[in-house]
């Protein structure tokens, strides 16, 4: 008798694939029989290649090797070669449609994932929104197993043991955490305006946090030269400051590093859900979304969440469309206060 060996597909950006990860873990435990490949970009491999015995993880470059119909098709004969038994379509976008309806030809055991439109436009629309909490990701995920005859509870806390994750394999200088010392992650970038907490606004929530806890450390989490930049510049007027991404070498680390941290702050972004995946408290800021959209990170309650009550909030499940008002109140309007008072009440419960 084969093997049952379901291929789980997810591309989309590191947050969306990050959030499968409770869901494929719960699943490996509960199926420990049963073969799970995660299909998914290159940056994803550290969030499953040690997540467990049965769980393994594929690379697909779809913008050099699988591109375009060809690149596709060539994947596909790739992807066959491996023997599946099922096929679990956690992205339901034209790729991974395309990859659908191949093996649908071939009589594979497939679904797909059921995305809410309906209940999200409810949400999102101008006027006469319906403020309702949509399905989460983890859920829809979960569901798409369910129907592939993989009925699972979605039990996870982290992707590192309950001490977290080894801190000597970090660099000098993040391996070894005092007992008496905060350490606190900041997060302050995601991939759309919308989302973003105006920096003058966060630079003022790091005074007050180092203010009140002038011992603790504080460590800078993004990529790219524009948010480099800005770090450097907080690093240098702030010496209990460190930018952790560019002193780390990579995705893993940063997670070794996050573990070990008292809270996370972060957009509504792709860290917020990294944090989350550590088992940490994370204090995430909400402008133009909204967590009824389905996308808060795995285990954070509402009493963690900052956000505004607006009319036209929120405007988008992804932050990605321009301000109707024209001033994105929704950020501005929050008080540093307000994020350092979530922060103390984490401290408190320590």
């Amino acid at each position: 008798m084969r093997t049952e060996h379901v291929l789980i597909i997810r591309f989309s950006a590191l947050g969306d694939v990050a959030m499968t990860v409770p869901v494929v873990y719960s699943l490996a435990q509960q199926y420990p029989h049963v073969r799970f490949t995660v299909l998914s970009r290159g940056f994803a491999r550290p969030l499953f290649e040690d997540l467990a015995h049965n769980v393994g993880f594929m690379e697909a470059d779809l913008k050099n090797e699988y591109r375009g119909i060809k690149g596709l098709n060539a994947l596909y004969r790739r992807l066959t070669a491996k023997h599946f038994t099922a096929i679990a379509d956690l992205h339901h976008v034209l790729r991974s449609d395309y990859l659908r309806t191949r093996f649908n030809l071939g009589r594979y055991r497939v679904e797909h994932i059921d995305k809410h439109r309906k209940g999200r436009n409810q949400l999102t629309r101008s006027n006469n929104k319906i403020m309702v909490q949509q399905p989460t990701s983890f859920q829809n995920y979960a569901d798409v197993f369910d129907r592939l005859g993989y009925p699972v509870k979605v039990d996870f806390h982290s992707i590192f043991p309950a001490e977290g994750g080894d801190l000597t394999l970090l660099p000098e200088g993040f391996q070894e955490k005092p007992s008496h010392q905060y350490w606190i992650g900041i997060a302050p970038f995601a991939a759309h305006e919308g989302k973003i907490y105006p920096l003058p606004l966060m630079r003022q929530v790091i005074e007050q946090l180092l203010e009140h806890h002038p011992h603790a450390r504080i460590f800078f989490f993004g990529g790219g030269k524009k948010e480099f930049e800005v770090f450097d510049e907080w690093e240098n007027s702030f010496p209990q400051c460190a930018n952790a991404s560019k002193q780390l070498g990579g995705l893993r680390q940063e997670m070794i590093l996050m573990s070990h941290l008292d809270v996370m702050v972060s957009m509504d972004s792709g860290n917020m859900h990294l944090a989350s995946l550590t088992g940490i408290p994370v204090v995430s800021v909400w402008g133009a979304t909204h967590p009824y959209a389905g996308f808060a990170g795995w285990g954070q309650s509402t009493d963690k969440f900052v956000q505004l009550d607006l009319p036209c909030r929120p405007c988008s499940i992804y932050g990605n469309k321009p301000c109707m008002r024209g001033d994105y109140a929704c950020l501005q309007n929050i008080s540093p206060d307000m994020i350092v008072e979530k922060v103390e009440n984490i401290f408190n419960q320590l």
